[in-house]
C-alpha cells in the first residue's frame, strides 16, 4: 500500500552512524537538564523483550524504580501510590529526586503533594522551581521577555527583493524537472510546488494532525501538485524511532526529515539547525510555497526561511495548543506564564505569516481577534477521502472479536485518550442504560494518557465486558470499527479547546453513514446538525446522554435518516479534493503577490 524509499545522499551506514551520534547527545542532554528522565526514555528505546525485563527488575527494586516501570505500563495510579509510599521513609534529598521522577513522568499533581513534605530550605525551593517550571507557572530564562516578541523576522514586513530570491532565478535543478520562473509557476494549468513543515507524520506517528497532512499532501498531488513534507529537527529519533532515514515515500509525497549529527539544546538551537538544513532542502526543490502547520516552533522556521529567500508563508492553525495544555490540568491558568507566552508566539506567527488557514469559524473567530486580517483568513475544514463515503464494511469481525453481539447496540467513538474529551461522559451513560435493562456496549478506539483511568472506571461501573477499549488501530481498520458502531459519539467536555477546535474523526464517521451524538459546543454545531444529521446535548450530561442513545437505540430508521444526511453533507462539503482545490487557488494568489510585491495587503 505504502511505497517507501530512502534517500540515496547519504550512506546507509553513515545514516546510522548519525542517528547514533544524535540519540546519545540527546540523552545526554535530558540527563544534564533533567536527569529524572533518562530511565522513562531509556525504557522507551529498549526492544519489547528487553523493555519487559527492564520493567520486572525495576518492579522488584521498589520506590522510583518501581515507580518508572508503572509510568512505562501507563498504570499512573499504582505508580503515584508506589511515590507516596517511598516518600514515607525518603530523606529531603530523597524527596526532591521523587519530585523530579513525578515531573518527568507528568504527574504534576503527586509532585506538588511531595513538596509540601520538605521542609524549608534549599531542598524545597529547587524542588518548587522545578514544579513551577514543569506546571508553566514560570518559564525557563531563555524565553523571556516581552511577550509579544519572540525574535520572528516579519515576512509581510521585511520581505526580500524578488531579485535576490531564489524564485526569481533558479538555479539548474537536481531533479529531471525544467525549472520555472516566478512569472510562469502560477499559469494556469501549471502545477506549484509546496513544501509543507510539520511536526511530526506517518509511518510512525498516527494520529489526526498526521492524516491531516497526508490526506492534504496526496490530494494535490493527485491534482497536480508538486508536494514534500519536512518534519521537526530530530524527527523521529526525538521520539525514540530508530530510523535514520532522511527521505521516506509514502503513497508517492515525499517526506523529509532534518536529522543533525547531535541534538540541539534548546528551542533556539532547534531554530538555527531547522534554518541551516532546511534552507539547503529549499535551494534544492526551490518550491513556490512554504505551508507550516501548528505550533509556532514550525511557523518560526517556515517564517525564517520565508525571508531569506522571499517566499511566501502559510501558517495552518490546526488547534490552539495553548488552550489543550490548559485543559488538561484543572490547576492551570490563562494567567501562567507558559500559557501566555506559547499563545504570543502562536499569535506573532498568525501575524507574520501571509495566510493563515484554520479548520472551522469558531476557530477563525478567535484568529480573528487576535488581529489578523479577514482577507489573510482561509477555512479548509477536516475533510475526507472519497473512499470514505462508499458503504462502511462489515464490522461482524470486529463485533465477534469484541464479544458483542449482532443485535446488541454500541455507543462508540475513535479519538485520542484525553480528558477533554468527556469519555467517562460516554462510560456512565452505557451504565445508566445497562441499569435500565439496555443491551448497551461502549466501544472506544484510540489511545492516550487517560485510557487506564478509563477502563478502571469501566470496571467501578461494572461495565467489564461491556466496555471495550482496542487501544490504537491501524489507520485501514478504523473504518471497520466504525462499522460495529450504531451510533458514533463526541461527549467532549465544555473546555474552551473544545469550544474552538473541530475534530477530524466525527468528520469520518459521518462519511460511513454514522449518525452522531456530541457536545452542543460551537466547534461541534459546524458538524453536527440537530435533527438532521446528529443529535447535540449539554456536555457533561450523562443522563441525557443516555436518553438519546436509548432513543437511538430503539429507532433504526432514525439512525439510517441521520447517517444518509450526514453522508450527503460530507460528500458535498468535506473532501480532501475540495480542500486540495481551495489551497491551490490559494497558493496562486500568494505566488502572484511575492512577482508583483505592490498587490500584497
Amino acid at each position: 500500500m505504502h511505497d517507501t524509499q530512502t534517500s540515496s545522499v547519504v550512506r546507509p551506514r553513515t545514516r546510522w552512524v548519525r542517528a547514533a551520534t544524535f540519540t546519545v547527545s540527546l540523552a545526554w542532554r535530558h540527563l544534564r537538564s533533567d536527569p529524572a528522565r533518562l530511565p522513562l526514555l531509556g525504557l522507551r528505546l529498549m526492544p519489547g523483550p528487553v523493555r519487559r525485563t527492564a520493567r520486572g527488575l525495576a518492579a522488584r527494586a521498589g520506590g522510583a524504580a518501581l515507580a518508572y516501570s508503572l509510568w512505562d505500563q501507563g498504570r499512573r495510579e499504582d505508580a503515584r501510590g508506589a511515590v507516596l509510599s517511598a516518600a514515607r521513609s525518603a530523606s529531603p534529598r530523597g524527596l526532591g529526586r521523587l519530585v523530579a521522577a513525578c515531573l518527568a513522568a507528568g504527574d504534576a499533581e503527586t509532585a506538588r503533594d511531595l513538596v509540601e513534605l520538605l521542609p524549608r530550605g534549599p531542598v524545597r525551593e529547587a524542588a518548587e522551581r522545578r514544579a513551577d517550571l514543569a506546571a508553566g507557572r514560570i518559564v525557563p530564562a531563555s524565553s523571556a521577555g516581552p511577550p509579544d516578541h519572540h525574535g520572528i523576522t516579519l515576512t509581510r514586513r521585511a520581505r526580500t527583493r524578488p531579485d535576490d530570491t531564489v524564485n526569481a532565478r533558479r538555479p539548474e535543478a537536481s531533479t529531471d524537472e525544467p525549472p520555472h520562473t516566478a512569472t510562469d509557476r502560477a499559469a494556469p494549468g501549471k502545477g506549484l510546488r509546496v513544501l509543507h513543515l510539520v511536526t511530526n507524520a506517518l509511518p510512525h506517528t498516527n494520529a489526526g494532525y498526521t492524516q491531516r497532512t497526508h490526506r492534504i499532501a496526496t490530494a494535490q498531488r493527485a491534482a497536480g501538485t508538486d508536494v514534500h513534507v519536512v518534519t521537526r529537527v530530530g524527527y523521529p529519533l526525538t521520539k525514540g524511532v530508530a530510523d535514520p532515514r532522511t527521505l521516506v515515500r509514502l503513497d508517492g509525497v515525499a517526506y523529509h526529515r532534518l536529522l543533525p549529527w547531535t541534538a540541539p539544546s534548546g528551542p533556539e538551537a532547534e531554530l538555527a539547525a531547522g534554518l541551516e538544513m532546511a534552507s539547503r532542502l529549499v535551494e534544492a526543490l526551490r518550491p513556490d510555497v512554504l505551508h507550516a502547520a501548528s505550533n509556532h516552533r514550525n511557523g518560526r522556521l517556515a517564517l525564517e526561511l520565508g525571508r531569506r529567500f522571499g517566499l511566501p508563508v502559510v501558517y495552518e492553525a490546526r488547534g490552539f495548543l495553548e488552550e489543550s495544555w490548559l485543559s488538561r490540568d484543572p490547576s492551570r491558568s490563562p494567567d501562567d506564564a507558559f500559557y501566555r507566552a506559547e499563545r504570543a508566539a502562536e499569535t506573532e506567527c498568525m501575524l507574520s505569516a501571509d495566510l493563515v488557514v484554520t479548520l472551522g469559524e469558531a476557530m477563525r473567530a478567535d484568529i480573528e481577534a487576535r488581529g489578523v486580517a479577514p482577507q489573510r483568513l482561509l477555512v479548509v475544514p477536516n475533510a475526507v477521502d472519497e473512499s470514505f463515503l462508499e458503504p462502511l464494511p462489515a464490522g461482524s469481525a470486529v463485533r465477534s472479536r469484541l464479544g458483542i453481539g449482532s443485535d446488541e447496540f454500541v455507543a462508540g467513538t475513535t479519538t485520542s485518550c484525553f480528558g477533554y474529551e468527556g469519555l467517562d461522559s460516554l462510560l456512565d451513560a452505557v451504565a445508566l442504560m445497562r441499569e435500565r435493562g439496555e443491551r448497551a456496549h461502549a466501544l472506544i478506539v484510540g489511545d492516550g494518557p487517560e485510557l487506564p483511568a478509563l477502563r478502571s472506571r469501566a470496571r467501578g461501573l461494572g461495565l467489564d465486558g461491556i466496555a471495550h477499549f482496542t487501544g490504537r488501530v491501524p489507520a485501514s481498520e478504523v473504518r471497520e470499527h466504525h462499522a460495529a458502531m450504531d451510533v458514533f459519539t463526541v461527549p467532549r467536555r465544555d473546555d474552551r479547546v473544545c469550544r474552538l477546535v473541530t475534530p477530524l474523526k466525527p468528520v469520518e464517521a459521518m462519511a460511513g453513514g454514522l449518525p452522531v451524538v456530541a457536545s452542543d459546543l460551537p466547534a461541534l454545531r459546524e458538524i453536527v446538525e440537530p435533527g438532521v444529521t446528529g443529535e447535540l446535548i449539554p456536555p457533561g450530561k450523562s443522563a441525557l446522554l443516555a436518553d438519546v442513545l436509548t432513543k437511538l437505540a430503539y429507532s433504526r430508521e432514525m439512525r439510517e435518516s441521520y447517517g444518509l444526511a450526514g453522508r450527503g453533507r460530507v460528500g458535498a462539503e468535506r473532501t480532501w479534493t475540495e480542500a486540495s482545490y481551495r489551497y491551490d487557488q490559494a497558493y496562486r494568489s500568494l505566488v502572484r503577490q511575492v512577482s508583483e510585491p505592490g498587490q500584497i495587503p
